[in-house]
């Protein structure tokens, strides 16, 4: 097993009101190893997109880290000093955004942005910066790349624009890459080419991706283990295969069965009643007992820790009810 790259423990993450702290990511860990991909699944409101901004230090005020560590090969990075995180930040770990036009200048044009990156990070003069932003352009298959350097950003589509932003992030070649919803925008085809891109990084380059998304189809595809998050938590974490197919946590279950089965065989989707808590509304014990068909006394009384249930790791009381036997 090799050495874990990225390691986030025990993170929280909360935001100053005048009614107090609310927690918005409670004490969430995981560990990234170079090459892997792990996906990051869950509602809208889960706290997926929080936790990745948190690991590469661009939570927006009131916003904060009030606890737990994240470390970068042995190194802690989530109390460094501002100025610290900005060479870590583009250098060591790549941020891939949801919508590219907020990633990128519309005042100037891709060669221009790519090369004054590679620049920052790198020891390279003008003329091999700019042969390096070719180099990533054709890298995330981009045609004519040379020439589509003097483009403007509202001259690429969409899903060419993500592509651009994908070889932003890879520019000063980081460790670690945070994927967040890189595909949420694009038609089917394109996101196939955009989650390509993404395999193809991690198995030439050793590159590691936190792949943000609530596509349990492009998990399936892209993803090597797969972390569930509900209300700020983590309540499973395993292989893609056996989450997917085999998934423990009563919430887990929801989601896999709420997808379209194309076989057939379903007659009829599952559905998750009721909604995600608000912040300020997250009830006592397992945070999603109120919603969940199996909740007992123990559920809505203490906040179920993490234990290993076959490959998974899984955040319920009840997980060895719903194990199928071998």
């Amino acid at each position: 097993m090799s050495e874990a790259l990225l390691k986030v423990q025990d993170l929280v993450v909360e935001f100053e009101t005048r009614r107090g702290p609310l927690r918005a990511v409670d004490r969430v860990s995981f560990d990234l190893k170079p090459g892997e991909v792990l996906g990051l699944v869950g509602e809208s409101g889960a706290g997926k997109s929080l936790t990745g901004a948190a690991i590469i230090g661009l939570l927006e005020p009131p916003g904060h880290i009030a606890g737990g560590s994240v470390s970068l090969k042995g190194e802690r990075i989530d109390n460094i000093p501002r100025e610290a995180m900005r060479k870590v930040r583009g250098k060591r770990i790549g941020m891939v955004f949801q919508d590219p036009l907020t990633s990128l200048n519309p005042l100037y044009t891709v060669g221009e942005q790519l090369t004054e990156t590679i620049r920052t990070h790198l020891p390279l003069n003008q003329a091999e910066a700019r042969q390096r932003a070719v180099d990533l352009l054709v890298e995330v298959g981009i045609p004519a790349a040379e020439k589509r350097l003097e483009s403007y950003p509202h001259e690429f589509s969409g899903g060419m624009r993500q592509r651009v932003v994908i070889a932003l992030a890879l520019a000063a070649e980081p460790e670690v890459v945070i994927a967040d919803e890189p595909t949420t925008a694009l038609d089917v085809s394109v996101q196939a080419q955009i989650i390509a891109v993404l395999k193809r990084l991690c198995a030439e380059k050793g590159t590691a991706v936190i792949l943000v998304t609530h596509d349990m189809g492009v998990i399936a595809e892209t993803a090597d283990r797969v972390a569930v998050m509900y209300a700020g938590r983590i309540v499973e974490i395993g292989p893609v295969r056996d989450v997917i197919k085999t998934p423990i946590h009563p919430y887990t279950r929801g989601l896999m069965g709420s997808i379209p089965d194309p076989s057939g065989e379903a007659e009829r989707l599952l559905q998750i009643p009721g909604a995600m808590p608000r912040l300020n509304a997250i009830p006592a014990g397992c945070a999603f007992n109120p919603r969940c068909a199996f909740a007992e006394d123990i559920c809505r009384a203490e906040r179920p820790q993490m234990r290993r249930i076959g490959a998974s790791d899984v955040a319920c009381h009840l997980a060895e009810t719903f194990v199928r036997p071998a």
